[in-house]
């Protein structure tokens, strides 16, 4: 395999590079929240049916899941700065076509279109991310504040989504992606140098079944919330299972993978990308039980419903500001641990709520201990993810993070949707619904998260001075 360095030249910006960065993947990680708020009001105005409305979500997840492995790869072997501009691009004008969207076929294609465009932008990030930020402090920083964007994007995005939602039009939250996503490719171009491109022969093989592969395992999922275990759904599992199969089989015979297999040989990298998959299926399946709850029975308005939000919202901020510098002193695992711990026992405290319980102390006081845990593990959980890789693989270890980001977020937004909560309303519902006050419902929500809490382990995850950590939502 040969190398080709593309032209660079030029003085290096770090902070405008971060903010690029950092203002791309909000970007990506906003709009996935957005949706959420936003959904009443796109049935309302599309008369659309729950199950067509479920595909509004379920394009976007099926394509982003599928694409995300051979998209982080694509910027190891093409030049990380070429996919990234073509991954916002793509975004961009598929955000243009989801708030001009005149039907509901067309939202979903839109919709289809946008996570191809996150598919890209989502994993080269944090790869331009790796390449451009050496291990140490100044990596621990710029991963401290990426983290911090995955749950501020998150949580913001339901405070955003609700206000344009109820203020102005749902459209709204989309077209503002146009002009965000059209400055941040002017200024990858002025400001983020190409990285080394890798040459040589492509692993088709690997993108045809990892593509394949994760669309069936992601298919097969979403659509067992409304068909059960249909023979298309065991048919989908099945071609996941048998293509994801021989996706392993392939990446340990050829000389390129699209999916280096060495990348599972760290415990600290491996018990990442599992945490990461409860800890998103966590916290999607919070979001959109606590969005409905406050919209079905507190009956809020999408604008009320997203300033509820303003307590985790705002603590979160705050914390992610100290994460690189506590980091640095206490490490990865006790940081990460901390977060997932106060995560959890929010979540508990949130199991106790009932159609009586006041905002105050059912919701908000919650919300703040789910902030500042929030805001604590993601840094930490990403920098785990990708840690120790060489920049031949920051792509690909990229890739995986998001991978088990959005694998987890499924597998949530699947649990809330198999207790029929499509696009609960005020109107649809005023007495408060059975299935929301149900405390039951509220333990499987947090019952993931309990198999991440980690016991810290210096061998493990190591502080960020040492080599083994590196890099860095999401959202949703």
């Amino acid at each position: 395999m040969t190398t080709t360095t593309a032209a660079s030249a030029g003085r290096v910006h770090p902070a405008a590079i971060l903010a690029i960065i950092l203002v791309s993947y909000f970007m990506i990680v906003l709009d996935n929240s957005i949706i959420f708020t936003g959904l009443p009001k796109i049935q309302e105005a599309m008369g659309l049916s729950a199950t067509d409305l479920s595909w509004v979500q379920n394009a976007y997840t099926l394509v982003f899941g599928g694409l995300l492995l051979l998209a982080a790869r694509a910027g190891d072997l093409l030049g990380r700065r070429r996919v990234f501009i073509a991954g916002l691009a793509v975004f961009a004008l598929a955000s243009f076509l989801v708030g001009a969207a005149p039907t509901g076929s067309w939202l979903v294609a839109a919709r289809a279109l946008q996570g191809i465009g996150a598919a890209v932008v989502a994993p080269s990030a944090l790869s331009l991310l790796t390449a451009n930020f050496p291990a140490g402090r100044e990596r621990t920083r710029a991963v401290g504040y990426y983290g911090a964007v995955a749950g501020i994007g998150a949580s913001l995005g339901l405070v955003v989504g609700g206000a344009l939602a109820d203020l102005l039009s749902w459209r709204a939250g989309f077209f503002i992606n146009v002009p965000i996503g059209v400055a941040m490719m002017i200024a990858t171009l002025k400001y983020v140098p190409e990285s080394p491109r890798a040459t040589g022969r492509f692993d088709l093989v690997g993108a045809v079944c990892s593509t394949l592969g994760m669309g069936a395992l992601v298919f097969g999922i979403v659509n067992s919330t409304d068909a059960g275990w249909a023979p298309g759904t065991v048919a989908s599992l099945g071609a996941a299972a048998a293509l994801l199969t021989l996706l392993v089989v392939n990446e340990w015979r050829v000389k390129q993978p699209i999916m280096p297999l060495h990348l599972f040989a760290s415990r600290e990298r491996s018990g990442a990308y599992a945490a990461r998959i409860l800890f998103a299926g966590t916290m999607i399946a919070f979001f959109y039980f606590t969005t409905q709850f406050l919209q079905g029975v507190y009956h809020y308005n999408p604008l009320q419903a997203g300033v509820a939000f303003f307590p985790m919202t705002v603590v979160n901020f705050f914390v992610a500001l100290f994460v690189p510098r506590l980091t640095h002193r206490f490490g990865n695992a006790l940081l990460l641990a901390a977060g997932l711990a106060l995560t959890l026992a929010g979540m508990g405290w949130l199991t106790r709520i009932t159609a009586d319980t006041p905002y105050l102390t059912g919701v908000a006081l919650p919300m703040v201990l789910i902030g500042i845990g929030q805001g604590l593990a993601f840094g930490p959980l990403t920098a785990a993810g990708i840690a120790g890789v060489t920049a031949n693989d920051a792509g690909a270890a990229s890739g995986l993070v998001n991978t088990a980001h959005q694998l987890g977020s499924t597998l949530g937004a699947r649990q809330d949707a198999g207790q029929g909560l499509h696009a609960v309303t005020p109107t649809r519902y005023p007495l408060p619904n059975p299935v929301l006050t149900n405390r039951n419902h509220w333990r499987k929500t947090c019952s993931p998260l309990m198999l991440t809490l980690p016991r810290p382990r210096p061998r493990t995850l190591s502080r960020p001075s040492s080599n083994a950590v590196t890099s860095a939502r999401t959202t949703c």
